[in-house]
C-alpha cells in the first residue's frame, strides 16, 4: 500500500485532526498527574 492509497481512504484534514486531537489529549493528561503531583502530601 502506497502513500497515496492511505491518503485516499483518510482525507489529511483527518490526520490532522486526529493529531491534535492526541497531542491535546497528551497535554491535559501531564497537567492531571502535574497536579497530583504537585498536591500537598497529607
Amino acid at each position: 500500500m502506497t502513500g497515496k492509497d492511505m491518503e485516499e481512504k483518510l482525507p489529511r484534514a483527518l490526520w490532522v485532526r486526529l493529531f491534535i486531537y492526541v497531542v491535546v489529549g497528551h497535554l491535559f493528561a501531564a497537567f492531571i498527574y502535574f497536579l497530583f503531583e504537585m498536591a500537598p502530601k497529607k
